[in-house]
This record gives C-alpha cells, structure tokens and sequence, in this order.
C-alpha cells in the first residue's frame, strides 16, 4: 500500500484504480480519493468526512456497509467548494473483444473506442477518455477542468494493449484537453494532443475538445441511395479541385467558414456543371502554408473553417445539389511537432525508429509504420471516419508513390530493403489494399484515387487480381508529356507531336483521371495560362485548346480551382483567386468555355462512356505533325461518337479534310475559337456533309475549317 501511495504522489502510479475508488477490503469497504488541494472532503449521501491519511493529499473513508453507487463527494478548498463523482468508481466501458481487434489491426472504427466520447454510467454522464500509449508508465487526462495538473485523473491501463481509458464525470463537451504521459523507461513527461481526438481549438491553440457534439441531420438519403447504385467506370467524373482557404477571402483577410462556403461554392460548382469538388486537406493542421499536408488531427476537421457539423452542413448542401465531395487524405506522413504523433509516448510509436524507414529527406516528415498493427488501425479508421461521419464520396490519397517504394528520394545506403531484398514497402502496399477493400465493401459508391507516378502496376486494379484496388489513378505521365508539349513555341511543335500521342500506349492500362491540380500552379511554375506561349491572345487560345484537349481524351477529369478563370498569377494560397480578372473578355471566356466543356461532358456519352475501353478512343490521324493536328474520335456504349480535331497551330486550316466513320451529317457542337469564348471565330456553320472520300483509313471524310489554336468537336447529326 505504502508503495502505491508514493507512485501516486510522485505521479508515477501505473494502476491508480487499485488504490483510488471503492473498494472491499477484509470485512470493510473503503473510498480513497486523491485531491492535493482539498482542506477536506466530505461524502455526501452520509455527511461523513474523509481521513486524510497522508499530507500530499490522499483522503480515505472506511464503513462496514457498501456506499451508494454512484457515490458524490464534496471537496472543500478554504472557502470554495464543490461536489463531484469520483471517477475511480465507474468500470470500464471499453470490450475486450474492441481491444483484440484494434491490436490485431482490424477495428477499422477505432475511433467509437479511442478518443473522447460522451457517454452515461451508471446515470451519470460524462466523458471517456482512451489513448494508446504502450510505452507509458502512467498516463493523465490533463484540461481546463483540473488545472492541467498530472497528478489528477491517471488512467487504468487495458493490460498488454497499450490502451489507458478514465471516465471523468460532468465534464463540459468541448472543454480543452491533452494527455500528460510519463515514459516508464526514461521517465520523462510529455504532454501531447489526442491523436483520435474529433475537434481541436484553433491554431495556434494545439488542445483536443472534449467529445464535440455530433447535431447535424443529414438530408442526403436521395444522393446515398444514388451513388450505392452508380456505374461509376461508365459515368461522368469532372472534379473541381479546391482549396477551402483561398478560394475566396472576405476584405479583411479572413477565410470563408465551411457554413460561408456551403452558401457559395456550392452554387458556382453546380453552376459550372461540376460532377464532383475535391477539398484539399480539412483534417487539422497547425500550419495554414502547408495547405493541410503536414496533418496532426487525422479525425477532425480544421477548426479554422468552422465546426464538425458545419463541414457536414457543407456536403451535405453539395449532395442535395447532386455533387459528390472528395477528401484530399494523407496517410503517408505526418509532421514532427513535438506535441503530436511524433515519438508519442516517449518512443517511435507511429513512426519508425530507424530514421532509413521512418523520415521523410524531402519534406521533414516521419513515415507511418504501415507494419504495426495499431497503427494500421489508426489509418483504417481514419478512412472509415469521414466516409461513415462526415458522408464523404471518397478519397484522394496523398502521395502515394512515396509509400510504395523503401527508396523513395533516398540515395543508395539511405534505406532498408524489404525482407525479399527488394525496394517495394511489403507494408504500406498491404495497409493499401487493405483500404480500399475496406472502402468498397462497406461504402458503396465511394471512390479511390491515388496520386501516384510511378510504373507501379495495377494501382486500379482489383486486389483479387493482384492490384493495390484503387478506383483510379492520376495520369501523371499524361499531365507532364501535355504541359511540356504546351509550353512550346507552336513553331516548333512538330517536332514534339509524339508527347501528346504517346499517352494511348498505355491509356488504358489503368483507370486514369487527367489531372490539372494545384501542383502545376506553384512554387515558380506558373499558372496554366502564363505556361502558354506567345503574345496574349495566343496565350489564351492555347489555354482553351489545352482544355478542350484534356476534356475529350480518354479518363475522367480533374481542374484546379482558378484553372477555369485562366487565373494571370500561379496560385498562392494567402490570398483568394483573382475574380476580378473575370471583368475582362478573355478571362470571361475560358470560364464560358469551361463551363460549355463541362456540359458536353456530361450530356455527350461519348465523352464519358468508355473513358477506360479502348473501345472508346481510336485515332483518326496522328501523325500530321507537319501541321501539328491531331484528329480522333470517342464512342460511347452504343456506338455513337464525337470527332474532336485540334489544330495546335496559329494558322488556319479552312479545307482541312477528315476522315469520318459514318456517311452522314455532322453539326460543329463545341468550337474553343468561338466569339463567346474571346476567340476569332472561325468554324463550321450549318452542317457538315460526309462524303464517299475515303480518307484516313475512314469510309467516308469531309473538308473543314480547323481555326487557330483550337479544337472542335463534331457529332452526327441526329
């Protein structure tokens, strides 16, 4: 006893629900409680006071009759008082079978056990906290509502699971708290935040809330029962890629909220005829510069735009408006702020030890140690988390090629080959397909995506198959081969042809979605429009071009906001997007286009049937670099088609003869040179007859007028 009252004093005491609460001890039954401050304690439902039985602040009743459950103290400091529950009285709420599967690594809703929830024991209510921390000798909830003292509230450790749980009665939801955890090897102290915390205090602030309330009524049945039914490999994807921080500003500097956002991002998406909007990183993150990248809450939502039920206000106003909302998630790395993840309980716990494994050289970030089950299941639930609370359509995952390979930018000697001696991370390739089948199976509809630019085969391709089961991946090739043929002077554009035919050797390999994303628009690139050569007006008409060209090649789509504005400056996430610029015809025009663009992708299936068949895409010409067009034609399920010609050039082409499949009439339904769109305006008016001229290895072809720097697309008349 002597032993377990000095490691309470010296808050050190690894098991404090063997010493404090109530107990039955030979023939009595004995209440301790701990208060260092108290002058003096009374039990309240028999008016008996408290022995102090040592002067560090340790209280003790004994009687021979069982004290009324749940017992109510009242401590006494001078002249103050309060009446409290002692939290040492109230059993575990945490299953053994919750425990086994969250060290197994397969409680994929880890965060219904871990974390700060309301709940009610015994009729009173109040919140529990749990937290792993295996390393710990003791851990301590630490908050507004003990002064932020160690010594109070130690919790009771779940025996070799590493999991410490309290519940502390009365608390406020939303009071401030961390976990002050003394290391049982070094014993040092650290105070850190709840990694599976739901709300955190805004930055620069670093504590949890309290089991924040979860109020919203969602009013998207229609939109879920919708997208659990939808044929998505054949749909519509155009994703509008958006910064929440920067999209727009109020006048002073200040960002919209998830509510101010909800009232007009939403009706500028569903106008512009969006399929779906991609939020970059909500999770919490103390850093605004790092855009949400470097994460330190993986189940909160960033508390500078609002509160949890606001970002589901949010999509939940996306959904009735028939747009789905993408998570931009990074489980590949986090921060090293020393009062988050890092080093959490005095050692490597999320992370590797062995800096080879376990640190990011290019961006000062550790590795998660796919490989531990705990935190596999840390990860699982996080993906499980806002899809299952928050009704996200998906996610986006984050730098996906750094987690595939041990060797990811690190030189010969600065890594440690996989037990097969290879380069591929055995580990975080099974926490991927573990995700995906997860998502798949338990949200139907959802999407994955991965950012990923390496050859690594079968990024979407169904685990059973061998693949990492991603519902598609960004075609980073494609991107890089488009841009660099778009940046150069169209003079010597002939001379490049290849990098924008080259892309259908392996079109199809995977489910690709073209990507023009916030990556292309920063640090010193440039915007899309100040990428494009020539004077002003040629700028623009290779912008438009650029954009005709990305929405009728094969895949599904994605733009970064701005993108449809031909934004001047490359973006910068300190300040809103340059509306202003929308005052003047050009800029005026790519947003008409785009939004005409998006519209003929939808409505077209063409467009969007067989974006990942072969079926759906066959040249009509490719090889007449000489004049730098390109020519070929999409084909939806039923075999109707769109032609799509691009006259990558300034000069006009007015009898540039094509090949057609069909002998029959075509109508010029989308032209990026039109008047509406700032351009010159030549086209094709009325409509085009095919003629019995074979042409182009086609039956039939007829003579059209390709304008300058422009793209047009044609479709049979119906």
């Amino acid at each position: 006893m002597d032993m377990l009252i000095e490691s309470l004093l010296q808050a050190r005491l690894h098991d404090p629900f063997a010493l404090l609460g109530s107990h039955h001890e030979a023939s009595e039954w004995v209440i301790r409680f701990y208060e260092p401050h108290a002058t003096q304690i009374t039990l309240l439902h028999s008016g008996e006071t408290l022995k102090k039985i040592h002067p560090g602040g340790l209280f003790e009743w004994r009687g021979t009759s069982e004290p009324v459950q749940p017992y109510r103290l009242r401590i006494n400091q001078g002249t103050a008082s309060r009446d409290v529950y002692d939290p040492y009285q109230f059993p575990s709420t945490i299953s053994e079978q919750d425990l086994f599967l969250f060290s197994e690594g397969n409680l994929r809703q880890g965060y219904r056990m871990l974390g700060s929830h309301a709940v009610e024991i015994n009729g009173v209510k109040g919140v529990r906290f749990a937290v792993w921390a295996p390393n710990a000798e003791r851990v301590s909830v630490v908050g507004e509502f003990n002064s932020w003292d160690g010594r109070l509230y130690p919790m009771r450790l779940h025996g070799s699971s590493g999991v410490w749980e309290i519940f502390i009665p009365e608390i406020a939801q939303h009071a401030l708290y961390r976990y002050e955890i003394r290391n049982r090897d070094s014993g040092n102290i650290l105070t850190k935040t709840d990694p599976y915390a739901q709300g955190y205090e805004l930055r620069p602030g670093t504590a949890a809330l309290a089991a924040p309330a979860n109020q919203h009524r969602w009013q998207d049945d229609a939109w879920m029962q919708k997208r659990g039914q939808w044929d998505w490999l054949h749909g519509a994807v155009n994703i509008y890629e958006v910064h929440p921080g920067s999209w727009k500003r109020h006048p002073d500097g200040r960002f919209y909220t998830y509510s101010e956002l909800a009232r007009d991002l939403v009706p500028y998406v569903k106008g512009m005829g969006y399929t779906h909007v991609e939020l970059m990183p909500v999770t919490e993150h103390p850093l605004d510069e790092s855009w949400g990248y470097q994460c330190t809450g993986y189940f909160a939502p960033s508390s500078r735009f609002g509160s949890p039920d606001e970002l589901r206000h949010l999509i939940d106003t996306f959904h009735q408006a028939d747009i789905g909302v993408i998570l931009d998630w990074v489980p590949a790395h986090f921060p090293q702020d020393s009062w988050a993840l890092a080093r959490f309980d005095g050692t490597a716990l999320y992370e590797h030890q062995d800096p080879r494994l376990g640190f990011h050289q290019d961006w000062g970030t550790h590795i998660f140690n796919f490989g531990r089950n705990e935190v596999k299941t840390f990860l699982l639930s996080s993906a499980h988390y806002w899809l299952a609370e928050f009704h996200f359509d998906g996610l986006r995952v984050d730098a996906v090629a750094s987690m595939l390979y041990l060797d990811y930018s690190r030189k010969a000697g600065e890594w440690i080959p996989n037990k097969y001696g290879g380069r591929e991370n055995l580990d975080a390739v099974e926490f991927l397909r573990e995700m995906n089948i997860m998502v798949h199976d338990e949200f139907p509809g959802a999407l994955t995506m991965a950012e990923e630019s390496t050859a690594w085969p079968g990024v979407s391709r169904p685990v059973y198959l061998g693949g990492l089961g991603f519902s598609m991946k960004w075609n980073m090739g494609w991107m890089n081969d488009t841009l660099s043929y778009f940046q150069n002077d169209p003079v010597h554009r002939r001379y490049h042809h290849s990098q924008l035919t080259f892309g259908q050797i392996y079109a199809y390999s995977e489910n690709f979605v073209m990507p023009f994303s916030h990556d292309e628009v920063v640090h010193g690139k440039g915007s899309l429009l100040s990428k494009m050569p020539g004077d002003a007006w040629q700028k623009f008409a290779n912008l438009r071009l650029l954009l005709t060209y990305q929405m009728t090649s094969p895949g599904k789509k994605l733009n970064f906001m701005g993108n449809e504005i031909a934004q001047g400056r490359e973006w910068q996430s300190k300040w809103e997007l340059e509306w202003w610029q929308l005052g003047e015809a050009l800029h005026r025009g790519v947003q008409n286009l785009t939004h005409d663009l998006n519209k003929l992708y939808r409505t077209l299936p063409a467009l969007h049937e067989l974006d990942f068949q072969s079926d759906g895409f066959s040249w009509i010409d490719c090889n007449d670099a000489e004049k730098s067009v390109l020519s070929y034609q999409r084909r939806a399920r039923d075999g109707s088609t769109a032609i799509v010609a691009l006259n990558l050039t300034p000069l006009p082409r007015k009898h540039y003869r094509i090949g057609l499949p069909e002998k029959n009439s075509y109508r010029e339904v989308l032209n990026s040179d039109s008047s509406y769109y700032a351009g010159s305006n030549l086209g094709n008016a009325g409509l085009i007859q095919a003629e019995a001229v074979p042409w182009m290895g086609l039956p039939y072809s007829a003579e059209i007028s390709l304008p300058p720097l422009a793209g047009v697309i044609l479709v049979p008349d119906a």
